[in-house]
């Protein structure tokens, strides 16, 4: 392979048109190449503009743009071998407007965020696919977006009230402006008279007519919306709905305003396992009549899959699959009356179904979100199993109702004849809508490729269908846009193009194309790179909660990058590899916060982190090894240094430590030398042991209580977790040699090996003695601590190390009288608490001391990551920036989080000053 550098001339044009935005580099490039789709296509540059101005200014130097957001599409509409216009970066306002009736919001908005603004209103954005945690409003709009339970009377193009968009001749107009059309008419008079010529053009047509209101009966998103020459009259709204599920290809949308609709409160869900595919189908009707939110089919291979799923029930694990189906039912209401009512008539029909096993719908939390992981878990289970090397592609098509077992039946029959083996069938079965699954190999196996996408083509028009439901056309479906609509409405969408777009810069090759081979082209071939991560199908849901987002790299960008590091080994491409390694080092290792919030969000479980760890500990040479695995065995004198070290800072005047700082760490490298600066505080407190016979509990205080004083006015966690122990009458036994123990996560995180079994194994043999066996239970202050014990092995020897807000909310909090409570509190959950699950602990103990309790908006990982924050100052700063404009926005009377190292990552980020929350605890009950 060989990387083909950008054209000159391009980049003089732009950094004339926009200075500063370009990004040239390897790195940069090949990093934004890979989207969620199986296409593959290497931007000539990366521009991150900032507002609706600097995006006009581009478009009218009339270079090819591809306008590029969540990356989370899945049909190649968001790759290019031009330019990418990175939107995500700087547009993500949202407002809310008419207490939560609608919203305003720009295109880099995630949808999951958005929801989140407008939660409290219990309101929420009609569209809701799958990928709502990542998806941004640019893409929702761009793909007409759907879902599970929106159909087609809530989606974008129903939903969407007005737009801003700026055109490709840099014309900008707000289609919700009293005088859109006027504008419209006199800035753009060809497109505008254009636009009311094609209306009149279509709806003289009576078989335009009856094509176009089949064919958007259905979910559907091939080519343009030609129902907005039906639905709309005047130029401006028809213009509006026409760049809805657009792609990209007419304009820029640089902010949509959404009318909302109601967030239900309640729900109740149930699986219904029929025996055959067709019993499924014909309860549908009787279904459909019921008026459920969701019914969500799995044929017989998902049930094969769901049955493997952690948190099947045993009714399903015990299912022997021949030719079975099931529906995932759901009613959703706001008001109790109304849900009870849909639950009666479900409890009469489902009786009279035909089904292969009990069923019956349940409220319960836990049940529900059981049924919905097992239903939203048959892509990772699918994708993660599939072998190493293949690309994951997942499809969707729509038919009218009747047609849908028929369809089923004939993929299933195509997966067998082209060889596809685990191809499962699921999707949203009230909507006509399916989605299956494929693993290829696009270097072996292009022909079959090729042959069951003719085929499967066929099965879908020769229904009635369209051949994309709801993830837009594309590349992949573009040259199967003619066939769909045929010559006359075919011709309607290229004189679309051309009254928009009439020299064609805007996504070229996406939704309409000239090459009848044009979704065979540019595929995707994934490289075999290392067991972390080769199980990555690239699709972005990591990218919204990494920290270093904003500043380096995303967790799919460090993993691509090492596929795009491999691939340039193989191909002896040594120049490349060299650029890519050497950018990969302070792009990906170094402002990689090992957070493992990368985990939570992905799909298949991929931890970023254990990459990065891994690639820490290759750097090591002997020297370093020995002496991390030295300061593990004498951890107390070196924690006990480090404290005289912040005091000696403290003492000094500022600007010596930060000099001297600064002067070592360009001698040596940013890896090795912390920065000092003045927001820190002095060295803590030495922790002590302190013996009791007759403990309740053996408190393990953090080595951060020794490193880092508390914040001022505040005892610190260690004194506060002992009153509260003592006020609730729970004895605290500290073991022998505290001083000298560690979690482990300093050397784990840096990728020292033999120093974290150093420590894991003082760990072990200090907790088996301690805890007599693993009878006593063991607390820890820190969250970051508490997930560090983890990883030592404990659990094998019976040991179990539980956080102290957990165990002060379970059993010290109802021994406690709350004295006095704060009016306002902001909160700063960590990434450790969320993945040990204490949001719930967190929340009781935060509304036992705050009147009300606020986690700001944009709040994700501060990425302090223990010294991280020290090493690299300015992650910590792009990870607290949105959170701390959210925290400055408000007027709070404290500010809490549960490690010390965040809470002094958010001060730094703020100037308040954070407290650990128990400490906030042992002041309202101090008596």
């Amino acid at each position: 392979m060989s990387l083909t550098a950008p054209d000159p001339a391009v980049l003089a044009a732009v950094e004339a048109a926009v200075p500063g935005i370009a990004r040239a580099r390897a790195s940069d490039r090949l990093g934004l190449a890979h989207d969620a789709s199986h296409y593959l296509l290497t931007p000539q540059a990366v521009l991150v503009p900032e507002s609706a101005e600097q995006v006009a200014a581009l478009l009218r130097t009339g270079l090819p743009l591809t306008f590029r957001s969540g990356g989370t599409s899945l049909s190649g509409q968001a790759v290019s071998e031009h330019l990418l216009v990175d939107t995500r970066r700087h547009f993500r306002g949202i407002e809310v407007l008419d207490g939560g009736e609608r919203v305003r919001v720009q295109p880099g908005a995630v949808l999951r965020q958005v929801n989140a603004r407008l939660a409290p209103y219990g309101r929420k954005l009609g569209p809701d696919p799958a990928s709502e945690s990542a998806c941004t409003i640019g893409g929702v709009v761009a793909n007409n977006s759907s879902g599970m339970t929106c159909g087609t009377h809530a989606n974008t193009y129903r939903t969407l009230e007005s737009m801003t968009i700026v055109l490709p001749s840099g014309t900008v107009i707000d289609t919700g402006a009293p005088d859109a059309d006027e504008r419209l008419r006199a800035l753009e008079p060809a497109l505008a008279e254009g636009l009311a010529r094609l209306r009149d053009r279509v709806r003289k047509n009576p078989d335009s007519v009856r094509r176009i209101q089949a064919q958007f009966s259905l979910k559907n998103t091939m080519g343009y919306g030609l129902n907005s020459l039906l639905d709309h009259d005047t130029p401006a709204q028809i213009l509006a709905h026409l760049v809805i599920g657009s792609e990209g290809t007419l304009g820029f949308v640089a902010e949509a305003v959404f009318r909302t609709v109601p967030a239900h409160r309640l729900a109740a869900t149930g699986l219904l396992v029929f025996p055959t595919l067709h019993a499924a189908m014909a309860a549908m009707p009787h279904l459909v009549e019921a008026a459920p939110a969701a019914v969500e089919l799995l044929d017989a291979e998902s049930l094969r899959v769901a049955r493997t799923d952690a948190e099947a029930g045993e009714a399903l694990r015990s299912l022997a699959v021949a030719e079975h189906a099931a529906l995932l039912v759901e009613w959703q209401e706001s008001e109790e009356e109304l849900l009870a009512g849909r639950e009666r008539a479900a409890g009469e029909l489902l009786p009279e179904l035909e089904l292969a096993a009990p069923a019956a719908l349940s409220r319960d939390a836990g049940g529900r979100a059981a049924l919905w992981h097992i239903r939203k878990g048959l892509y990772a289970s699918v994708a993660g199993a599939r072998p190493s090397g293949t690309t994951a592609l997942l499809e969707d098509v729509a038919v009218p109702f009747p047609a849908l077992a028929g369809l089923c039946d004939e993929l299933t029959a195509l997966f067998a004849r082209h060889r596809y083996e685990r191809s499962v069938i699921f999707g949203h079965a009230k909507d006509g809508n399916l989605h299956f699954m494929l693993n290829e190999r696009f270097d072996t196996e292009l022909e079959r490729y090729a042959a069951f996408t003719e085929d499967m083509v066929e099965a879908v028009l020769s229904r009635g269908g369209t051949l994309k439901a709801e993830h837009g056309t594309g590349r992949v479906m573009a040259p199967f846009v003619r066939r769909q609509y045929g010559d006359e409405l075919y011709e309607v969408m290229r004189e679309i193009k051309r009254l928009c777009d009439p020299d064609g810069t805007l996504n070229p090759g996406v939704v309409l194309t000239d090459h009848d081979d044009a979704h065979l082209r540019d595929l995707k071939h994934v490289v075999t790179v290392e067991p972390e991560v080769d199980r990555c199908v690239e699709c972005g849901y990591c990218e919204p909660v990494c920290p270093s987002r904003d500043l380096t790299t995303t967790p799919r960008q460090r993993i691509v990058l090492r596929r795009e590091l491999a691939a340039a080994v193989a191909a002896e491409d040594r120049a490349l590899a060299r650029e890519l390694e050497a950018e990969y080092g302070y792009d990906a290792v170094d402002t990689c916060a090992v957070d493992g919030m990368c985990a939570t969000a992905c799909p298949v479980g991929i931890n970023t982190g254990d990459l990065t760890k891994r690639l820490r500990a290759e750097r090591h040479g002997r020297a370093a090894r020995q002496g991390w695995k030295s300061a593990a065995r004498h951890w107390d004198g070196v924690t006990r240094a480090m404290n005289l070290a912040l005091d000696t800072a403290a003492a000094t005047p500022p600007a010596l430590p930060e000099a001297a700082g600064r002067a070592a760490r360009a001698l040596t490298a940013d890896e090795a030398v912390p920065q000092w600066s003045r927001d820190l505080p002095r060295g803590g407190m030495r922790r002590r042991p302190l013996p009791n016979a007759d403990a309740d509990v053996v408190y393990l205080p953090s080595c951060l209580n020794t490193m880092f004083a508390p914040a001022d006015g505040g005892p610190g966690v260690m004194i506060a977790f002992a009153r509260l122990a003592g006020r609730a009458g729970v004895r605290l036994h500290v073991p022998e040699g505290i001083g000298g123990l560690c979690c482990g996560t300093p050397w784990s995180s840096k990728g020292y090996a033999d120093g974290h079994e150093v420590m894991a194994g003082r760990v072990r043999d200090t907790l088996l003695e301690a805890t007599d066996g693993g009878r006593i239970p063991v607390v820890s202050d820190a969250a970051s601590c508490t997930e560090g014990f983890s990883h030592l092995g404990l659990e094998a020897m019976g040991l179990e190390v539980t956080d102290a807000v957990a165990y002060t909310a379970a059993h010290l909090l109802p021994r406690l009288a709350v004295k006095r409570r704060l009016p306002t509190l902001a909160l700063h959950p960590t990434c450790s608490s969320t993945r040990l699950g204490l949001d719930a602990a967190i929340d009781l103990i935060a509304r036992a001391v705050a009147d009300e309790v606020t986690v700001p908006q944009g709040w994700q990982c501060c990425a302090f990551a223990g010294d991280r924050g020290l090493l690299h100052p300015e992650l910590t700063a792009s990870a607290t920036r949105a959170e701390a404009a959210g925290v400055l926005a408000g007027d709070f009377a404290a500010h809490a989080s549960v490690n010390r190292t965040c809470e002094l990552g958010m001060t730094r980020a703020t100037g308040k000053p954070y407290h650990h929350l128990l400490e906030l605890l042992d002041r309202a009950t101090t008596p």
